[in-house]
């Protein structure tokens, strides 16, 4: 089985800084460590780097390096960093960036901005000149914000968007799972009415403290394909981030097996729902970021 990787994250702090890193995220995840977390049961596998916040100054250096380390990686396809609300300098970071041809898209990480950033007359300028540059757009929020990203898909219907991480869902905990909450899956299906939106099957190990649970799991993964459809369903490992049991006594804790075992519980569950799985692991994800 061939598998793309669409939402794989490296960094090296002795390279690079970043000043969200804690815990057991506070190491070198680069290619040493990548090769030493394979997917044991695909063939071929090739991966999309999306940016790890390097602090923004460094947002050029950031995709130098991992450019540097592709061929060693499998990485084919770049999301660099960009800050779509400044016009005034975006057009000069896109110039630069479109000197590598393994940039694919960016992503301007929404999670911690205010509600309603989205829809910033500012933001949406600089959306469209993503659109017209034929970038794509990683959309990484809270499911609180999804309405700002229907708002984003709706001003800009020309700007192919990937929701991230399936918006971030509310999963619980082990001892007390939650069911999809109403307002996320009302959300979703009204995210899914827009054809340029797609969605990223990730994430959702980091929001349940790096265990995986199929149980837990599956009736968001079973939302997300209801309203989206095979077509526009991407699996990503989120790896490190998604790799990381949170809940172990000792501290954060990195899962070496975590990447392999997400993999298998989502390529499990597509094969259980009869979902093609070449196209949800494999020419998904090529079509939406335009990798030939």
């Amino acid at each position: 089985m061939r598998v793309v990787d669409s939402h794989l994250h490296l960094w090296d702090p002795t390279v690079l800084h970043y000043s969200w890193l804690a815990g057991a995220l506070d190491a070198r995840y680069a290619t040493a460590e990548l090769l030493a977390a394979p997917i044991a049961d695909a063939g071929e596998q090739i991966a999309v780097f999306v940016q790890a916040a390097a602090v923004e100054e460094q947002a050029l250096d950031e995709v130098r390096w991992v450019d540097s380390i592709a061929p060693a990686t499998g990485v084919v396809g770049i999301v660099a960093d960009a800050r779509l609300h400044r016009p005034q300098g975006l057009g000069d970071h896109l110039d630069a960036l479109a000197e590598f041809d393994r940039v694919v898209g960016v992503r301007h990480l929404l999670q911690g901005e205010p509600d309603g950033f989205a829809r910033t007359d500012a933001f949406i300028a600089g959306a469209r000149e993503l659109a017209d540059r034929g970038l794509t757009f990683d959309a990484c929020v809270r499911a609180h914000q999804i309405p700002d990203v229907i708002a984003l898909a709706e001003a800009v219907p020309g700007l192919p968007i990937v929701l991230d991480h399936l918006g971030k869902p509310a999963l619980g905990t082990a001892a007390e799972s939650l069911r999809p909450a109403a307002d996320w899956a009302r959300d979703l299906r009204r995210l899914a009415e827009h054809p340029n939106m797609h969605v990223k099957l990730s994430g959702l190990p980091a929001e349940a403290d790096g265990v995986i649970d199929a149980a837990r799991m599956v009736p968001f993964l079973d939302a997300a394909a209801e309203v989206f459809g095979e077509d526009r369903l991407m699996w990503g490992s989120d790896w490190p981030v998604s790799s990381v049991d949170a809940g172990d006594p000792t501290g954060a804790r990195y899962v070496s097996g975590g990447r392999d075992a997400w993999f298998r519980t989502a390529r499990d569950w597509a094969a259980a729902r009869g979902l093609d799985t070449d196209r949800v692991f494999w020419s998904n994800a090529l079509a939406f970021y335009r990798i030939h």
